[in-house]
C-alpha cells in the first residue's frame, strides 16, 4: 500500500494562529463517533458551508483524512475561503437530512461501502442542487482489509466480484452491519458519467497536461502541475454529464506504473486515453467532482493512530505541493456555485470529452481480480465492522491511549540514523524506545528504498554477523526493562553501485510506519 510519511500534531499555538475555531482537540486520542465533530468557523463567512464524510473508514489504516488530521491543511484553506466546515460523525447510516444543509459534501477515501439507501441519499442531494467531492486512490488501496478500496466503494462494486460484494468473507463478515444492505451496481457511471479505474502509477508522477481554463468553468486556473503519488485514473463513459480537468503524461520516463500495483498498471499508455487525473460532473441541479489520489490533499499532521495496532501514523505533506491546494479550492469554488443547466452539452462553446478507451476486464460484471483479496492478513481480533475492536487511541474507539497497544512502540520512540552515508559501506543506526510492554519482545523491520519507485537497496547484518542475501525490510528483534524501554545499534549498507536520495524507514506489522528519515548516498 502507498508509503505514508512524517508524522506531526497540531499544537496550540499552530490552533491559535489559524484564522477559524477548532472545537474539539487536535491531540491524538481515542474518540467515539458520538462525540461533538470538529468544526471550523471562518473568519468571514461566504454564507456556505462544506460537510467532510466520516462515517466509511476515512481513518482505517493509515489514512487519517479528518479535518483536524491528515485533512487540516484543506479544511482551513477551505475555512479561509469564508466556508464553514465541520465533519459528519455519525455510526447510523448516512441520510439526505444529514446532508441537506450543506453546499457541498467531501468524501475523502470512503474504506466501507455505501448501503443503497445512503447511495439513495447522495443521488438525492445531488439531484437537488448539492455537491460532491469524491476523494479516490489506487486500487487495493483497502485501508482496513475489507477488499473494499475507495475506487471499488465509489464505483458501486468490487473488481472480480460484481454478483457477491461479500466475496471471500467469512459468514461473520459478510452478515455484518458493515455489509448489510450492500448491492453490487454500476452505480457511478450510471449516475455521474464516469468510473474510477483500477490503474495505478508510481509514487513520483506530475499531471502537466491541463484543460484550459475557459474549458473547466475556472477551475484550472492558475493550475500547470498537480502530484501523484500511487494513484488512479478515470474512465470517461458519458460525456454529456462528465468531463475530465487534467491528464498525466504518456508511457515513459514521467509515466511508471507503480511497483505494488497487482496487474499492468497503465492501462492506456497514459495521456488522455488514459483517463483524467481529476474530473467534474452534473446531475441534475448538482455537481461532483472527482480525483484519482489522496496525497494531494493530505498533510503531515495526523490525528489518530492505527485501529489496527495502536502505532503512529505518518502521513504525506502533499496539499502544499505544486498547485494541488490551488486545484483543490478551485473545485470547492465550483462546486459550491448553484447553477441550473443540467448537462454539459447545454453550455455553449464546451468541448465535449470523448469516452475513455475501456480494456475487457474493466467492465464492471465481467471485471477480474487479480490476486485474492484482502492483500494483507488483518491482526488477529481486529474487526473493520466492529469499533470494539479497535485500539486504544484510534478513531472509534473509546479507550484513551496506553503505551502498551500495539505490543509495540506506542509510546516515545527515537530513530538516529546518519543524513550522509557512503555506497556499499556500512553504517549504524540506533533505533530506541520508551513506555513499550514491560520486559517483552517486539520484532520490527527496517529498510532502504528510493523515494522514486520504492525500490528496496538496503541490508541490516544480522545479531550472528552475517548479512541477508536479499535486499528489503529486514526484521529485528528487541527486549525491552522493567519499565519499558530499549535501545539497539543495527549495522547496515546499501546496494553497490546506488547513490543520490534514499529513505531509511522503520515499521512493525509492515502496515505499522513509525518513523521514516532521508539519507543521502556518496
Amino acid at each position: 500500500m502507498k508509503a505514508p510519511r512524517k508524522l506531526l500534531h497540531l499544537g496550540l499555538a499552530l490552533a491559535l494562529a489559524l484564522p477559524s475555531i477548532w472545537t474539539g482537540s487536535s491531540a491524538v486520542h481515542a474518540i467515539g463517533p458520538n462525540d461533538p465533530a470538529p468544526v471550523i468557523e471562518p473568519a468571514t463567512p461566504n454564507g456556505k458551508k462544506v460537510l467532510f464524510d466520516n462515517t466509511h473508514g476515512q481513518t482505517a489504516g493509515a489514512a487519517d483524512w479528518v479535518i483536524d488530521g491528515g485533512f487540516s491543511d484543506f479544511a482551513n484553506a477551505i475555512a479561509q475561503e469564508g466556508y464553514y466546515v465541520k465533519e459528519l460523525r455519525k455510526t447510523a447510516p448516512i441520510t439526505y437530512d444529514d446532508l441537506k444543509d450543506y453546499d457541498v459534501f467531501v468524501i475523502p477515501e470512503a474504506n466501507i461501502p455505501y448501503k443503497t439507501y445512503e447511495q439513495d441519499a447522495l443521488l438525492e442531494y445531488t439531484k437537488k442542487g448539492g455537491s460532491i467531492f469524491f476523494i479516490g486512490d489506487h486500487y487495493n488501496a483497502d485501508r482496513n482489509l475489507n477488499r473494499w478500496d475507495s475506487a471499488e466503494v465509489f464505483n458501486g462494486y468490487r473488481r472480480g466480484a460484481f454478483g457477491n460484494p461479500t466475496k471471500g468473507m467469512s459468514a461473520e463478515e459478510a452478515n455484518s452491519i458493515g455489509m448489510k444492505d450492500v448491492t453490487s451496481t454500476d452505480w457511478l457511471a450510471q449516475n455521474f458519467g464516469l468510473r474510477f479505474r483500477y490503474n495505478s502509477f508510481d509514487n513520483d508522477t506530475y499531471a502537466k497536461t491541463i484543460v484550459k481554463p475557459e474549458q473547466t468553468f475556472g477551475i484550472t486556473k492558475n493550475v500547470s502541475t498537480v502530484a501523484m503519488h500511487a494513484g488512479g485514473t478515470l474512465a470517461i463513459v458519458n460525456p454529456k454529464i462528465a468531463k475530465g480537468l487534467l491528464y498525466l503524461p504518456t508511457t515513459g520516463p514521467d509515466l511508471r506504473p507503480w511497483n505494488n500495483a497487482v496487474d499492468q498498471g497503465i492501462y492506456m499508455g497514459g495521456g488522455v486515453a488514459e483517463g483524467p487525473y481529476a474530473a467534474i460532473s452534473k446531475l441534475q441541479l448538482g455537481k461532483a467532482a472527482f480525483i484519482g489520489d489522496s496525497s494531494p490533499v493530505e498533510d503531515k499532521t495526523p490525528k489518530y493512530v492505527y485501529e489496527t495496532t495502536g502505532g503512529k501514523k505518518t502521513t504525506y505533506d502533499g496539499f502544499k505541493e505544486v498547485d494541488d491546494a490551488k486545484l483543490l479550492i478551485n473545485i470547492i469554488n465550483w462546486l459550491a456555485k448553484k447553477e441550473t443547466y443540467t448537462s454539459f452539452d447545454q453550455i455553449d462553446g464546451l468541448e465535449l470529452d470523448e469516452p475513455t478507451p475501456l480494456l475487457a476486464m474493466e467492465n464492471p460484471a465481467s471485471s477480474t481480480e487479480p490476486q485474492p483479496e484482502p492483500w494483507s492478513t488483518p491482526p488477529s481480533g481486529y474487526k473493520w465492522w466492529d469499533q470494539s475492536t479497535f485500539k486504544p487511541g484510534s478513531y472509534g474507539s473509546s479507550v484513551a491511549p496506553d503505551d502498551t497497544s500495539s505490543g509495540g512502540i506506542a509510546g516515545d520512540f527515537s530513530f538516529i540514523a546518519p543524513t550522509v552515508v557512503n555506497d556499499g559501506e556500512e553504517f549504524t543506526v540506533t533505533v530506541s524506545g520508551l513506555k513499550a510492554a514491560a520486559s517483552s519482545s517486539i520484532t520490527l523491520e527496517i529498510g532502504v528504498y528510493l523515494p522514486s519507485g520504492g525500490a528496496q537497496i538496503g541490508l541490516v547484518k544480522k545479531d550472528d554477523g552475517t548479512w541477508p542475501t536479499t535486499y528489503g525490510y529486514n526484521k529485528f528483534t528487541v527486549t525491552t526493562d522493567a519499565s519499558g524501554n530499549f535501545s539497539k545499534v543495527l549495522t547496515l549498507k546499501t546496494k553497490p553501485g546506488t547513490t543520490g536520495s534514499a529513505n531509511i524507514r522503520l515499521r512493525k506489522d509492515g502496515d505499522n510506519v513509525y518513523q521514516t528519515t532521508a539519507v543521502t548516498i556518496n
